[in-house]
């Protein structure tokens, strides 16, 4: 046996342990990219790095043995410093969308792609499952949004952006023609209450997800009728038995409405002490509303940024209140996102802002690079609408025509996840000029995005491992060398027998299996 010592832990472990193995025995994690249980060591990621106390000096973990009386330092800041620089150093030449341009203008952050696959396929059930995840109100929305995440479609630079906004109306719509429309899962009630004075976009949304997350919403407003703002609009664009329908289906989860009540300085003071927290969004703060002492800009309510917390402890304001804009989908963006602060909050008994992940972006496609995303698209013109929206047809077309430019492995992605843990600067090491996207469709439901791959080969492992006739190798050298099949041989040719198992492998969403949306 072997006696060593990581981050003063002392233990002993068999010859031939590596010392990521060894600790990983002793429940001490190191992060790797490039290593996978069952294949031969290949260093290449060097996000494993770990320092040798005696002398100083960093090196890969995951490939090098164990040695009597090895002093081993994991996690100092130095360590941490060298993963990062590693991370950015891989991040300086991966070329690809964590999520789609759409979904990071989109002020509710829906996940657009995602919705568009499923109406494509004709399942607007899980559509709208999608869409409410983020967006509470989208029969409304649908006919009031003035699309932001349309200017963003890059779809827009090959001819026009896909209709966004009418195929959220579109899944909505549907729903509420439905006998049993979609009712969310909903947690075991936690006893905490919140207070949301104002039935608005921000104030609606807010009290929806609060619920879902087992906090019993009680929603205060002053006039006879739910909906705020939105039932000064024209009826003829937005007609109110579409806020009545959808209002009724947020009640359904179980959030309570006390009408008729307005909020005064006195009773905001008692709704303190009554709930557990409290949301203003009530609207624009004007001569005919409260401002209850909180602190207060020349926009409206003063609040964070990040947490919606306001000057008193336990009261977050959310919507006009914050500024007055005509931006619903903000509205409702911003009461989701306090809702999760909240929610949080009761869990934790601290503030933070609302969460937000690592994100890599290239910016806008080169012209050479329009037909690879349309690969993975249908080449047809914008379909059009009359006043009563889509047809059926016309909504599965247009999906059809999103190009996805979303990572299709966004939640298990490695890379996203490290850098996300370590902070790393996508920009640190860039140079002014960039991979070009190229896509490979495998008839198995893989794509294979070469510009996304950070040569860590573990493909050109197991296809080796599992004697594909072609399989995935290096080609080229030094700074050049990628990873491809040989002999200029389709990726359906490399990749025979091991197609969804190099997908599954895979640390980044250099391949990917194209179903994912099976599982929302």
């Amino acid at each position: 046996m072997i006696k060593l010592t990581i981050d003063n832990h002392t233990f002993e472990v068999q010859p031939g342990t590596s010392v990521w193995q060894a600790a990983q025995s002793v429940g001490i994690e190191i992060p790797t990219m490039c290593y996978l249980e069952g294949t031969e060591h290949f260093t290449s990621c060097m996000i494993c790095l770990v320092k040798d106390t005696g002398n100083g000096r960093f090196f890969a973990s995951c490939s090098t043995p164990v040695i009597e009386g090895h002093n081993i330092i994991t996690n100092d800041e130095e360590t941490i410093e060298s993963r990062k620089a590693a991370l950015e150093l891989l991040l300086s030449e991966h070329v690809g969308d964590c999520e789609a341009p759409c979904q990071l203008v989109c002020p509710a952050h829906m996940n657009i792609p995602l919705m568009n696959r499923l109406i494509a396929k004709g399942d607007f059930a899980k559509a709208l499952e999608v869409v409410k995840r983020d967006i509470a109100l989208p029969s409304t929305l649908g006919r009031i949004c003035p699309a932001p995440c349309e200017a963003g479609c890059r779809r827009k630079q090959v001819d026009e952006a896909v209709s966004i906004c009418l195929l959220k109306r579109y899944v909505g719509d549907e729903d509420l023609k439905c006998e049993n429309p979609y009712q969310p899962q909903l947690e075991l009630l936690s006893g905490k209450k919140v207070a949301i004075i104002g039935s608005g976009p921000a104030g609606l949304a807010a009290a929806y997800y609060l619920q879902q997350k087992g906090h019993q919403a009680i929603i205060f407003e002053r006039n006879n009728q739910a909906g705020g703002e939105l039932l000064q609009i024209d009826s003829e664009i937005l007609p109110v038995e579409i806020i009545e329908q959808e209002v009724a289906q947020i009640l359904a989860t179980g959030v309570q409405i006390r009408l008729n009540e307005t909020i005064d300085d006195t009773r905001f003071a008692e709704l303190q002490n009554e709930f557990d927290a409290v949301v203003v969004a009530f609207g624009a703060v004007n001569e005919e509303t409260y401002d209850f002492g909180l602190m207060t800009t020349k926009t409206g309510i003063f609040a964070d940024k990040a947490s919606y917390l306001t000057s008193i402890p336990n009261v977050f304001a959310v919507g006009n209140s914050l500024r007055a804009s005509k931006l619903a989908v903000r509205s409702v963006g911003q009461g989701k996102e306090v809702a999760t602060v909240i929610g949080n909050y009761f869990r934790t008994s601290e503030v933070k802002g609302y969460p937000e992940r690592f994100n890599s972006k290239f910016g806008r496609l080169a012209e050479v690079e329009f037909i690879q995303y349309q690969k993975d698209s249908e080449n047809a013109p914008r379909q059009k609408a009359d006043r009563s929206g889509f047809t059926k047809e016309a909504a599965i077309r247009e999906a059809k025509r999103c190009m996805h430019c979303d990572c299709r492995n966004p939640e298990s992605c490695v890379l996203r996840e490290l850098s996300d843990r370590y902070h790393a600067v996508q920009k640190r090491f860039q140079s002014e000029v960039r991979f070009n996207v190229e896509k490979f469709i495998h008839r198995e439901g893989i794509v294979y995005e070469p510009a996304k791959c950070i040569k860590c080969g573990i493909c050109v492992r197991l296809t080796r491992q599992h004697q594909e006739e072609f399989g995935f190798t290096f080609i080229g050298r030094g700074f050049d060398v990628k990873i491809g099949v040989p002999f200029n041989e389709s990726v359906q040719k490399g990749l025979e027998k091991t197609a969804e198992i190099v997908a599954k492998a895979c640390p980044t969403g250099a391949l990917a299996m194209f179903n994912t949306e099976e599982q929302i």
